[in-house]
C-alpha cells in the first residue's frame, strides 16, 4: 500500500498574501500623498512620524552605496532564493508547529513585500513609519520601516520563540535538538 503523504495546511499563506496586500497598499498610499522626506503627520510629539522615505540598502540602509550588479545580486536574487528556499522548506519538514508555520508564512509575506519594492521601484524600498528612540544604542530615531520589515522582525521573533516553547509535531522537546 502506498505512503500516504501528510498535506501542509495552506492556511498560513493567507497571512503571507495579507501581509503583502497591506504592504503593498501601505507604500502605494505613502508614494500618492507624501512627497519623500516629508513627514506627514506625528503623534506624540515627536515619538511617531509617518514620514516617506526611500531605502536603497538593507535593514539600517546596508548596501546602500553598493555598485548596481551587486546590489542587485545581494538584495534581489538573495532574498528571492531565501524566499522559495522557506517555502520549499515549509512543504518539506514535518517538523514545524503550526505557530512556527505561520510565522514562516508572515516572514515570506514581509520578504516577498520589500522584493517587489526592490524590483519595482529602482529608487527605493518605500519606508515610511518613525518612532523617536531616545538615544538607545546611539539612535536619536529607530530607523524608518515598513509593514513588510515588521512582518519580518516579528514573525522571526515569534518562529523563534515557538521553537523554544512549542513541542514539535513529532513530540520533541521545545529548545532541544533530537537526538
Amino acid at each position: 500500500m502506498p505512503e500516504k503523504k501528510n498535506k501542509k495546511p495552506l492556511a498560513p499563506f493567507a497571512l503571507t498574501l495579507a501581509i503583502l496586500v497591506a504592504d503593498q497598499v501601505t507604500k502605494a498610499a505613502v508614494v500618492a500623498s507624501i512627497r519623500p522626506g516629508r513627514i506627514a503627520w506625528n503623534a506624540l510629539g515627536d515619538f511617531f512620524w509617518l514620514v516617506h522615505q526611500k531605502n536603497t540598502g538593507a535593514a539600517f540602509s546596508m548596501g546602500d552605496g553598493l555598485a548596481e550588479p551587486l546590489r542587485v545580486a545581494i538584495l534581489i536574487v538573495v532574498p528571492l532564493a531565501l524566499m522559495i528556499a522557506l517555502c520549499v522548506y515549509y512543504f518539506k519538514t514535518d517538523e514545524l508547529t503550526p505557530v512556527q508555520r505561520w510565522a514562516l508564512c508572515g516572514i515570506i509575506g514581509g520578504g516577498v513585500g520589500n522584493i517587489i519594492d526592490r524590483i519595482a521601484r529602482p529608487e527605493g524600498v518605500v519606508d515610511f513609519l518613525s518612532f523617536k528612540f531616545y538615544g538607545l544604542f546611539g539612535l536619536e530615531r529607530w530607523p524608518t520601516f515598513n509593514v513588510a520589515d515588521s512582518a519580518v522582525v516579528l514573525c522571526g521573533v515569534l518562529l523563534v520563540v515557538a521553537g523554544f516553547f512549542i513541542p514539535s509535531p513529532d513530540g520533541g522537546t521545545p529548545g532541544k535538538p533530537k537526538a
